[in-house]
């Protein structure tokens, strides 16, 4: 984990850049064209950058870039201040009378502090101004000094896109501009390379390019299907996860598909995740769900199983299942948002003194298997209960699973960063947030503590003194689900993965058709190693053979002719050692044990 200590996004200088470049861009947007034509309406700084959403009288293209670009390097060369102002609201109403977006705004902080997109404010409700020049915009901030503190050259305007007013789609659509600014040039520089990395490395396109996984339109929508080679890597992804946890002592359970929408009214997943789920299907009056989270299932699992001592403590169920979530089609991405999921989930019960302990041994399972997976820089994020309704409205039960989650994190000299407002309905999680090869940011594993779902479902064990207790749920995900996380190692390796995960590990490319029986022998001898090998029986020729493997990335490719027959050798190439001289099939096996 980086020894690094993590400063949040929105108290860094960083973000002040990009939330200034919002404005000034803004700015320069509107001045291309006549006063009050152009209705301005939010503008926040994003990862890696900002955007602002305009109503303009006409559509922007691309090659008005320059000209935006030009008018903003004028106005960050003039090193206007950026100076606040607290208003009333009529003040503020009359600034903006022609700006409709501005103005509904100012109701909503007014009517009872909601923020530009409709949540509540903390703390006493402020109107504020940010000018810099002649631009005036309604803002909270925070900004730099001056627009000169912004770099001329670490900014660059990069697409446009269409956005609803507040998301929602039944308002105005508005043309939404994105740019990205940094502190340096190079930090610039080094960022466009990424975005140009990233689209070599998309997991859509290199997944289909080796023939892993497709999506179909007479399946549906978010629903992947895995070629053999997809399944394989799938199925090796899942028993490296099912071996580390059977050796960290958890067990392994199965649940079904389908459960009745009475369990869900009880858990209260069908009032905080209706939306998410796939319509009931109806059977003799009975409502079922297609099952989008295991939780409940697990502690329904737990009370059929009879009484339970607090000897019998911890239990640790695990759970390779396909889960099912309606997610809206427009919002499906590739492997990383699906419909269907097969999650490795798990649910330790255990009495409150355990937590901690449990907690210690879920963090150093996550670390064993971020680490296989060559994730070694990520940060944890606490997320806490916020002020909104959707949270369980326990006070106690909250306040002890947020003590115990975080005494945890402490003890075990995790850094982290509080996130109110992100928590599950039930309880407080640690999110996993690890970096890739290209510095991008995966939220991958999670781990929350429960102290209100067992009782809403009536779960007890009998404790030390013969009195029945509720028992504490801990609930955890390592690669948090198998479809999310192939799509992001695809990317992170760029389809070249490592030996042991490789679907296939070895071709064999016999030269001609005279070599395909020893090539054949070749290919037992590596399966009786447990190696995953293919023969290349084709009638192409040997270099195309070797060109197509190649571009499959796959890590040993064996060539067989006369001379390794007649010596019984192979000549290997490999994907990433170079120079390999021919070999006995017996150094390559200890090569590649190696």
């Amino acid at each position: 984990m980086s020894e690094e200590k993590h400063l949040p996004y929105n108290e860094s200088e960083l973000y002040k850049v990009r939330h200034s470049a919002a404005h000034i861009m803004a700015q320069a947007v509107s001045e291309l064209f006549e006063l009050d034509e152009a209705k301005i309406a939010i503008g926040p700084p994003i990862e890696n950058g900002f955007y602002y959403d305009f109503e303009l009288p006409r559509q922007l293209v691309p090659e008005d870039f320059k000209a935006i670009e030009k008018r903003m390097r004028q106005i960050i060369a003039a090193k206007q201040p950026f100076e606040k102002k607290v208003v009333t609201s009529e003040e503020a109403k009359a600034q903006f009378a022609n700006q409709p977006y501005k103005i509904e705004l100012i109701e909503g902080l007014e009517a009872g502090g909601v923020d530009e997109y409709g949540e509540p404010l903390e703390g006493e409700t402020e109107i504020s101004f940010y000018q810099h020049g002649e631009f005036v915009d309604l803002c909270r901030g925070p900004h730099v000094e001056h627009t000169g503190q912004v770099n001329q050259a670490s900014f660059k305007i990069m697409s446009i896109a269409g956005a609803y007013w507040r998301g929602d789609e039944k308002k105005q659509q508005l043309q939404r501009v994105y740019g990205t600014a940094w502190q340096k040039p190079q930090d610039l520089k080094d960022h466009l390379w990424r975005l140009e990395e990233a689209k070599k490395r998309d997991h859509r396109k290199i997944g289909k390019e080796l023939g892993l996984f497709y999506f179909s339109e007479d399946i549906g929508p978010g629903i992947p299907l895995f070629t053999p080679k997809g399944e394989m890597l799938r199925h090796l992804m899942e028993e490296y996860v099912r071996d580390v946890q059977t050796r960290y002592g958890y067990e392994h359970v199965w649940t079904g598909h389908i459960v009745k929408e009475d369990l869900y009214k009880k858990s209260g997943h069908l009032e905080n995740y209706k939306d998410s789920m796939f319509p009931p299907m109806v059977d003799e009056n009975v409502s079922y769900r297609l099952k989008p989270m295991n939780c409940p299932s697990h502690m329904i699992l737990f009370k059929e199983m009879g009484k339970h001592s607090y000897r019998e403590f911890p239990m640790r169920f695990s759970e390779f299942a396909t889960l099912y979530r309606y997610e809206k089609s427009g919002e499906l991405t590739g492997l990383t948002r699906v419909r269907s999921l097969t999650q490795d989930d798990c649910h330790i019960f255990c009495t409150p003194e355990q937590v901690e302990s449990e907690f210690t041994l879920a963090l150093n399972l996550v670390k064993e298997v971020l680490d296989r997976y060559e994730f070694t820089d990520y940060r944890v994020d606490l997320s806490l209960k916020g002020d909104t309704g959707k949270f369980v409205d326990d006070p106690e039960k909250w306040e002890q699973a947020e003590d115990a989650l975080r005494s945890a994190l402490i003890k075990n000299k995790v850094e982290y960063t509080e996130a109110y407002g992100e928590a599950a309905f039930y309880g407080p999680k640690a999110d996993f947030i690890a970096k890739d090869v290209l510095g991008r940011e995966w939220q991958l594993s999670t781990i929350q503590v429960d102290f209100i779902q067992p009782s809403k479902l009536d779960l007890v064990y009998i404790g030390e003194d013969n009195s029945e207790h509720t028992p504490v749920v801990i609930h955890r995900a390592v690669t948090g689900s198998t479809e999310r996380f192939l799509g992001v190692i695809i990317e992170h390796y760029a389809g070249k993965f490592p030996l042991w995960l490789a679907p296939v590990q070895i071709v064999m490319v016999p030269i001609a058709d005279r070599h395909n029986e020893y090539a054949g022998k070749v290919a037992a001898q590596l399966r009786e190693a447990g190696l995953r090998v293919k023969v290349d029986g084709s009638r192409d020729r040997m270099n195309a053979k070797i060109r197509n493997h190649t571009k499959m990335k796959v890590p040993f490719i064996l060539v067989v002719g006369d001379k390794e027959m007649e010596a019984e050798m192979v000549a290997p190439r490999a994907r990433d050692i170079e120079n390999l001289e021919p070999m006995s099939v017996e150094k390559f096996i200890e090569l590649v044990s190696e």
